[in-house]
């Protein structure tokens, strides 16, 4: 790889769209496509598999739009994002706060140079670091995700958040509990933390988080923790170390 080489990743469910983004790319010096992805699910995939310096993402996609795609990414994974978009105006200034570019269709050569550039300027004012702050605040503002997206084997599973009771560590591994469905992970326990709307989930020991929607009791059981009993029955342990932020939780 040349040391200013820009690795980027393209996804567009559209093959005119996908292959004259991709034509285009090729003819801006530096400039390598790593993968060319045909929706949301595969584009997802495709960025915590090659690792890209930037992505440019359809925001309209079947399964995962592109920002679902950005929302079910850990911040440490995220590249750089150029939402591209047929959106109208005004919605193309809401993404402009939060992405370094977008690309509203249809849009010339010049136009893409330019994101380029901006693309290579972010990532020498933020020293190579594939990180981008903004979308953090995107993601903190907008509404959580409603699915959990994990990998399966070569499958992608797409689980409801609302459908989840409880999640528990299992080695190397999270067995997902949602209703009658068990779902074994490879995933830590922080990442699922990260990944789990904050709003609708809480981590209650260092191998469980729990739906606080669910939970419908909680009594001490001495030495500072506490028994959390869900709608289904199953009872858990509240540890000391998370029972002050879980118990304003559920009293708030």
């Amino acid at each position: 790889m040349m040391p200013n080489e820009m690795r980027v990743l393209i996804a567009d469910d559209e093959s005119a769209a996908l292959n004259g983004l991709a034509r285009r790319l090729a003819e801006v010096a530096d400039v390598r496509i790593v993968r060319r992805c045909r929706n949301g699910i595969e584009a997802l995939e495709g960025i915590r598999a090659a690792t890209p310096d930037a992505a440019f993402l359809d925001v309209a996609m079947p399964g995962l739009s592109g920002v679902d795609v950005v929302r079910s990414l850990a911040p440490s994974e995220r590249p750089h994002i150029v939402f591209v978009t047929a959106y109208d105006r005004f919605a193309v200034q809401a993404f402009d706060l939060y992405a370094v570019d977008y690309l509203l269709k249809p849009f010339d050569r010049q136009r893409l140079r330019e994101t380029v550039a901006r693309l290579r300027e972010r990532r020498e004012l933020r020293g190579g670091r594939r990180r981008d702050e903004g979308l953090d605040d995107l993601l903190r503002a907008t509404a959580a995700p409603d699915r959990l997206v994990v990998k399966d084997g070569e499958r992608m599973l797409m689980i409801p958040t609302q459908d989840i009771d409880w999640c528990e560590a299992d080695d190397n591994y999270v067995r997902i509990h949602a209703g009658p469905k068990r779902y074994l992970v490879r995933m830590t326990m922080r990442r699922l933390e990260v990944e789990l709307p904050r709003a609708k989930f809480a981590r209650i020991h260092r191998s469980a988080i729990v739906n606080v929607d669910r939970v419908r009791e909680c009594a001490p059981l001495g030495g500072g923790e506490y028994r959390m009993t869900l709608a289904n029955g199953v009872r858990l342990v509240l540890s000391r170390g998370y029972r002050a932020a879980v118990l304003n939780r559920l009293s708030g």
